[in-house]
């Protein structure tokens, strides 16, 4: 058994998103000690996993509940399950196709500003510069 601040180190969630979760009923199986301080299992773990997972992609709090009362109610609602998940697969993969995108123009920003650097150059692009230059041409 792992207590908040070792699941927290061990699964890179803080505790009080951890406490914040297990209020919210997402840890259905979640035990406490004689000093009620809450105590993780490694079942609990793969719950903070899953929960980790779908908030990562924006899943909403409420979705993720029902997500797991489905996964309480038992093999019944597999296919349910089954289709959530591939939803949330093809959320994450357009984010990813976006993220990809957000990287290129950082790619070719950094490779502007290197140019620059390198061969001392100034930044015609930069508004600013445009200022200045029409500001003196006046």
């Amino acid at each position: 058994m792992y207590t908040i601040k070792e699941v927290a180190q061990k699964t890179d969630v803080s505790e009080h998103t951890l406490r914040f979760w297990a209020k919210s009923g997402f840890f259905p199986f979640l035990k406490r000690n004689q000093n009620n301080i809450r105590l993780f299992s490694e079942d609990d773990i793969a719950w903070v996993k899953i929960v980790k997972c779908l908030r990562s992609v924006g899943t909403e709090n409420k979705a993720i509940k029902k997500y797991i009362d489905l996964c309480i109610m038992g093999d019944s609602t597999i296919l349910e399950r089954y289709k959530i998940i591939q939803e949330t697969k093809q959320k994450a993969k357009q984010q990813m196709r976006e993220l990809k995108k957000q990287l290129d123009m950082l790619d070719y920003k950094e490779k502007f500003y290197q140019n620059l650097i390198e061969n001392n150059l100034k930044d015609e692009w930069n508004p600013m510069n445009k200022v200045k230059h029409e500001s003196q041409a006046v």
